[in-house]
């Protein structure tokens, strides 16, 4: 199977309810239930189904649909877990602590935002000022950027999205009103794909695999920052250094009262082999960045 393909098997199966294992952890906790960012989803799911091989007694439910949603799962005690792309905000926080949640904050990983276009678009690199005017709607057709003329397609998340806040902060921006809004990574990428005048932005986990593309008809934009040389997320070198300048922390928040029962899994996600499999999907774990 092309490996893009087998990206968009992960990823359908991403967007459903996940991994149900067999059995019950205890009769207290049930299913461990994980919700939130869907730039985390794919592999969360290759972390759990690596886990469950030693751990085969736990039983773990994911499912994406933002960052927002996840966090929102935990004021509800729908979810145990919120997987988040940013911090949890001011507003959030209050209202875990007015409901008497307390939760503990673990460092998932390092991701990196790509930004992709179709692959014939006649073009390799942008500024982080130019991504700027394009996603505000200032630069909304391509002959801005020396390109034949034809209208600038945005496709990005709704706001509910912790990939869509963290750029609209990075970027200083209020996002554009004719952006278009998608369900997650995967619809972007097939819309950039089937759009000549498109650009998206996502988590470069769903579209680079050790410093490869991991599908086709779409291409990673290098990126310049001031007087710096251009910078690619399918460079290790420069997303673990910090010369790439849309690298940003994962996080998980966790239910303080689950702890015990989730030890397993953030141990394993520390651990020498969750590592590796963070590196071999396009993620970058904590000890490896400066």
């Amino acid at each position: 199977m092309p490996a893009g393909d087998t990206c968009s098997m992960m990823i359908i199966r991403g967007l459903i309810f996940l991994l149900l294992f067999l059995p019950a952890c205890t009769e207290k906790s049930g299913i461990l239930r994980i919700k939130g960012s869907d730039t985390e989803l794919n592999v969360s799911v290759l972390l759990f189904e690596a886990l469950y091989e030693t751990k085969p007694n736990m039983r773990i439910s994911v499912s994406g649909g933002g960052t927002g949603l996840g966090i929102a799962a935990l004021m509800n005690n729908l979810a145990v877990i919120a997987n988040a792309s940013r911090p949890i905000n001011e507003e959030e926080s209050t209202f875990l602590a007015e409901a008497g949640i307390p939760i503990d904050t673990f460092l998932f990983a390092w991701d990196a935002l790509a930004f992709i276009v179709h692959q014939d678009l006649p073009l390799d690199t942008l500024s982080v000022q130019q991504l700027a005017a394009i996603f505000s709607g200032t630069s909304d057709n391509w002959s801005r950027f020396g390109l034949p003329a034809k209208p600038i397609t945005i496709y990005g998340r709704q706001n509910n999205s912790g990939t869509h806040g963290y750029l609209r902060q990075r970027l200083g921006i209020v996002f554009s009103s004719a952006a278009r809004q998608m369900n997650g990574n995967a619809q972007i990428i097939e819309s950039v794909k089937q759009d000549v005048s498109g650009i998206g932005y996502v988590g470069a986990g769903y579209v680079v695999q050790e410093g490869k593309l991991t599908g086709t008809g779409y291409k990673i934009l290098h990126i310049k920052q001031g007087n710096t040389p251009a910078s690619s997320p399918m460079r290790v070198e420069s997303v673990t250094n910090g010369s790439y300048p849309f690298r940003r922390p994962l996080f998980q928040y966790i239910q303080r009262e689950a702890r015990e029962e989730v030890a397993p899994l953030i141990e394993f996600q520390r651990s020498a082999k969750g590592a590796a499999i963070l590196r071999a999907n396009g993620y970058f774990p904590y000890q490896d960045t400066l």
